[in-house]
This record gives C-alpha cells, sequence and structure tokens, in this order.
C-alpha cells in the first residue's frame, strides 16, 4: 500500500475509481434487472445490453484523439458528471412507468432505458480511456503493475463485490433507489478527479480528426504484436458479454434467484478479481507475462462449461469466480504492458484504437447472446436455449487458448 500512501495524485485517483466503480457496479445489475420489468423477451434485454457497449464500437477511436488534445483530468471529471445526470433521468424514466413489472410489454419504455443506456455508455468511453491515459502520468514505469493491480483490485470491490449485492438490496426496496445511489456516486467521483494535480503537459499541435487518427492506426499497425492481442481481446470480450448479457435470465428461471441472489453471484466473480488483483503481479514477476497470459486463456474455457452443465448457484458462483481471476491476469499483464509501449503523445488514440477492438466487440456479444436464446428456444426449450450461449463460449475460449500459445510474445 505504499504507493496509495506516498503518491497523492493516485490516492484521489483510486478514490475516484472506487466510486465510480460502485455506480458501476449497481448499474451492472440495476440495468438489466429494470429490463426485466419491462421485458422477458431475451431479444429486447439484449438491445439494453447492447446500446450500453455499443459506444465503443462507435466513439472509441475519436475519443482517442479527443484525449490526446485535451486534459484529461477534466475530461474525467466532466463525463462523470453527465452520467450523474443520465442517472437521474434513469430515476425519471422510472416514475413515468406504471406499477412494475408491467402488466404488458410497451416497447418505448425498452426503448427509452437503451436510449439512456446508451448516453451512459458513451460518458463512459470518455472516462475510461481518459483514466487508463492518464496513469503513466501519475506512477513511474516500474510501478505500472502495482498501480493497475490495485486500481483493478479496488474497481472488482466496488464495482462487482459492494454494487451488485448493493443495488439487489435497494432494488427489492425501491426500483429507483439504486440509481439515485448511482448519481451521488458519479458527482462524487466527478469531484475527487478535480483535485487531482498533474505534472505540465505540452500542447499538442492541433491538426485534423482524420489525420491524427490515421497517425494512431499507422502506428498501431506497425506494431503487429499489439494488434494481434487487440483482435484477440476483441473476441475474448464478445464471448464474455454474451455470457454476461444471458446470466440475468439464467439465474432467474434456472438458479431460481431473486435480485439479492443475482447481486452474491456477481460478488463471487469480483472476489475473484481481487485475489487476481493482489496476486496477479506476483505470478508475472515469477512466471513471466507470456506465461502467465497462456495460463490465464487455459483457465477462460473451464467456466462456461461449467455453467452450462450446472443448476447449483454455487458452482456458477464458483465458476463466476475463477473466470474473473483469469481475466485479471490477462489484464495486468497486456494494458501495464501497452502503457509502456505507446508514446504519451499517441497514448489517447492507439489506446483508443485498441479498444475499438478489444471492446467494440462487446455490443455484438451482447446481441449475440440474446439472440442465440431466442431462435434456439423453440426447438431447445427455455433451459437449453439458456445454456448454449455457454457451450458456445468455451469452445471460443479453448480456440483463443490454442491460438494465444502459439502467437503471443511478450
Amino acid at each position: 500500500m505504499a504507493l496509495i500512501r506516498t503518491n497523492p495524485a493516485f490516492r484521489l485517483l483510486i478514490s475516484a475509481s472506487a466510486a465510480s466503480n460502485l455506480a458501476d457496479g449497481i448499474a451492472a445489475l440495476a440495468l438489466p434487472w429494470l429490463a426485466t420489468l419491462v421485458t422477458r423477451d431475451p431479444a429486447l434485454i439484449a438491445l439494453v445490453a447492447f446500446a450500453t457497449r455499443l459506444p465503443w464500437l462507435l466513439f472509441s477511436v475519436p475519443v482517442g484523439v479527443l484525449v490526446d488534445r485535451r486534459d484529461r483530468r477534466r475530461l474525467m471529471a466532466q463525463a462523470d458528471a453527465i452520467r450523474m445526470l443520465l442517472s437521474l433521468g434513469v430515476v425519471a424514466l422510472i416514475g413515468a412507468a406504471p406499477t412494475l413489472p408491467l402488466a404488458e410489454e410497451t416497447p418505448r419504455y425498452v426503448l427509452g432505458l437503451a436510449a439512456l443506456a446508451f448516453l451512459l455508455g458513451a460518458a463512459e468511453v470518455v472516462r475510461d480511456n481518459a483514466a487508463q491515459t492518464l496513469l503513466p502520468a501519475l506512477v513511474d514505469r516500474d510501478g505500472l503493475e502495482t498501480a493497475n493491480g490495485q486500481l483493478w483490485s479496488v474497481e472488482q470491490v466496488m464495482g462487482a463485490f459492494v454494487g451488485p449485492p448493493l443495488a439487489g438490496l435497494l432494488i427489492a426496496v425501491a426500483v429507483p433507489a439504486p440509481f439515485l445511489l448511482d448519481a451521488v456516486a458519479f458527482g462524487l467521483a466527478a469531484c475527487l478527479v478535480w483535485m487531482i494535480a498533474l505534472p505540465p503537459r505540452a500542447a499538442p499541435a492541433r491538426r485534423s480528426v482524420l489525420t491524427e487518427m490515421a497517425e494512431g492506426w499507422r502506428w498501431m499497425r506497425g506494431e503487429r504484436m499489439l494488434f494481434r492481442v487487440a483482435v484477440m481481446l476483441g473476441l475474448l470480450n464478445f464471448l464474455a458479454t454474451a455470457m454476461l448479457t444471458v446470466l440475468v435470465l439464467y439465474s432467474q428461471d434456472i438458479l431460481g434467484l431473486g435480485a439479492g441472489g443475482y447481486g452474491v453471484l456477481l460478488t463471487a466473480g469480483a472476489a475473484g478479481a481481487v485475489v487476481a488483483g493482489i496476486w496477479g503481479p506476483r505470478l508475472v514477476a515469477r512466471t513471466g507475462s507470456r506465461k502467465a497470459v497462456v495460463l490465464a486463456l487455459a483457465l477462460m474455457a473451464l467456466p462456461p462449461l461449467v455453467i452450462a452443465l450446472t443448476a447449483s448457484p454455487v458452482l456458477v458462483a464458483l465458476a463466476l469466480f475463477l473466470e474473473t481471476v483469469a481475466g485479471m491476469v490477462w489484464n495486468i499483464v497486456t494494458v501495464s504492458w501497452r502503457q509502456r509501449l505507446i508514446p504519451d503523445a499517441l497514448l489517447g488514440r492507439v489506446n483508443a484504437i485498441y479498444r475499438f477492438f478489444g471492446w467494440g466487440m462487446m455490443p455484438l456479444g451482447a446481441l449475440f447472446g440474446g439472440w442465440v436464446v431466442a431462435l434456439a428456444e423453440p426447438g431447445l426449450g427455455r433451459e437449453l436455449a439458456l445454456r448454449l450461449p455457454y457451450l458456445i463460449a468455451c469452445a471460443g475460449f479453448a480456440a483463443m487458448f490454442l491460438y494465444g500459445r502459439r502467437r503471443l510474445s511478450f
């Protein structure tokens, strides 16, 4: 914890991340659960998840130019302030609806929720890109693994360990309650970020947006391994998002869980991320980056197979724990490597292009998960249809392991 004690700027950043990720964790349960109160159609529920992640596909690259041009601290604070207002917009939408759950489907409420989810996702693109490019200005290069591990541990504690079960309790009390707390948390995060003191940074020369985007693209294409890892991340996130989109219905219809139980289930995943956030840097130091990543890829195929074959909440919780351990080890290696590799003047643009590939596949994964269930249900029945995305994910993760074992080097 020496880094937190001795580095005031990092202390403010990690505190702001704790607040904003608490809000993200609450929304991670509350938004899809709210969608199930409006509709039981898996394709429409997937539409809300799709809208949340679509901004990563649409805006990642232009946001990268913005992040390289502007004050990254200011962008983070503004994005969190906007998310505060949008959370209040969700409260207003709930207030405009009849008693939930709706007696019959009304498409305008699903579309309204999807629109707000899209805007929340757009603000998240700005916030997260700025945050990841800001960190190397606050922490020495040798401390990036430690800083990233601590940030992700705090983010997972708040975003998946505290946020989802808290959202489950709050939504049982009153449907708008989790979104009101979201607004408070985003407002606090904006204030904390605004207090960070940054070293002076020379303003880059202004050129056209297309010219700057092309410069970032050329640099990234010249780094073949970086491009390869970005495409792999996109495929991994596609499969993981398909699983997560279906999980809210899987937990209700197969595991028989309510909102509180679903929150506890997500908490199991957070516990894995916290363990890996603390233990992961030591593993990387002991085994080396490549071996750690290959091990993470090997572990990723097991959780979806377990979920596909069980109806036990305990086994599903253990599977989610293992899944997030593997994902966290991947992140510790690849993000720290990327932060060292990319020059600061290009960090926002190249990071954004990387996330275009890595995160841009998430909305497509959300649609894929919902559509697989909707298309398979008439022939297979509800239960087998809900299990099918996990079997597909298992095969996909196994293929990624075989590819990564042969083609990755750090």
